[in-house]
């Protein structure tokens, strides 16, 4: 195949969720007004966990991590997905399509990791409380959270390197809200099943690694809980993990009910779901969680708007 036709593509064009003008407008409304909740809501979670010295503690720590990771996820694909709602001509420029690639895959790889650092410190809390400050150090933490961004900064590297170096001859049609790895791949004018197997066995052990150290983590955490004498103690146990535990749910659920299944990759339909899924809901989501489901949290809010209420009144007055 000559170099000439190697480099034809400099840009592709994304097909996005519909081709209806109504629709679309529709979903620009939606959107925008889901990703300024997104980063409304993380950024107010890392702006009180910074105010508050009472959060400052690993578990909020990571928690402010996972509002970072949460809002630069959303910022990769919401964006130009919200100026292509609106655009007649909805291309992405070749640089900007592999950074995108490279951004989503590496914070969708870093939240998984970092869910599953979580996980450990929750269970040293709930089975070793009298060691937890020994053990959750400021040094460990911060190894631990750049173990997070390096891993999935790494994967992601690599596999965006390998899928830019395909020739994508003229092909140049996305059939995706963004420029998720499998969509780009299938535009190679040549064999790509080594590359979507490659793909999907490293999507797998970076989603699989951490889920079963989750999974362990929470079976150690639930047998000391059952062991806890009073009531009052069980539910205490587990009221520090509640918030933990349902953001797990959210985000390896739906990875682990489309990818780890009997046949051999998700559909076209289910892919876009997924970007969606983890662009917009999950971001949106998680400081929700942790807000209402978290007595600290609440707190530390009312304590907050207390003190901007006294300030106020003491400006009026």
């Amino acid at each position: 195949m000559g170099i000439d036709n190697q480099t034809w593509v400099r840009q592709f064009i994304l097909l996005g969720l519909s081709s209806d003008q109504d629709i679309q407008v529709t979903l620009f409304v939606l959107f925008l007004v889901m990703y300024l909740v997104t980063v409304l809501g993380n950024f107010l979670i890392v702006l009180l966990i910074r105010l508050d010295s009472q959060l400052h503690t690993p578990m909020y720590f990571f928690l402010t991590n996972l509002s970072l990771v949460d809002v630069s996820y959303a910022t990769s694909i919401v964006p130009q997905m919200l100026v292509h709602f609106l655009a007649k001509q909805k291309v992405i420029p070749l640089l900007s399509c592999a950074a995108q690639l490279f951004f989503s895959l590496a914070l969708g790889g870093i939240e998984f990791v970092l869910l599953a650092v979580m996980a450990y410190d929750r269970y040293v809390a709930v089975c070793d409380p009298l060691r937890y400050s020994a053990i959750m150090h400021g040094g460990l933490c911060t190894r631990l959270a750049i173990t997070s961004w390096v891993s999935g900064s790494i994967n992601s590297l690599m596999h965006t390197t390998i899928t830019f170096q395909l020739p994508m001859c003229s092909n140049k049609i996305i059939d995706h809200i963004s420029c998720e790895i499998l969509a780009v791949v299938r535009l190679a004018c040549m064999d790509t099943s080594s590359n979507e197997v490659t793909i999907m066995v490293s999507s797998i052990v970076l989603l699989m690694t951490p889920f079963c150290l989750v999974l362990l983590s929470y079976i150690r955490i639930i047998s000391t809980i059952l062991k806890i004498q009073s009531t009052e103690g069980r539910k205490k146990a587990f009221h520090t993990c509640a918030s933990h535990l349902m953001v797990v749910a959210l985000c390896y659920g739906m990875a682990i009910f489309i990818y780890i299944q009997p046949r051999s990759s998700p559909s076209v339909l289910q892919e876009k779901m997924i970007s969606l899924f983890y662009a917009i809901l999950t971001p949106m989501l998680n400081p929700m969680i942790y807000s209402l489901r978290n007595k600290e949290v609440k707190g530390a809010w009312q304590k907050l708007l207390g003190k901007f209420s006294g300030l106020t009144f003491k400006l009026a007055a």
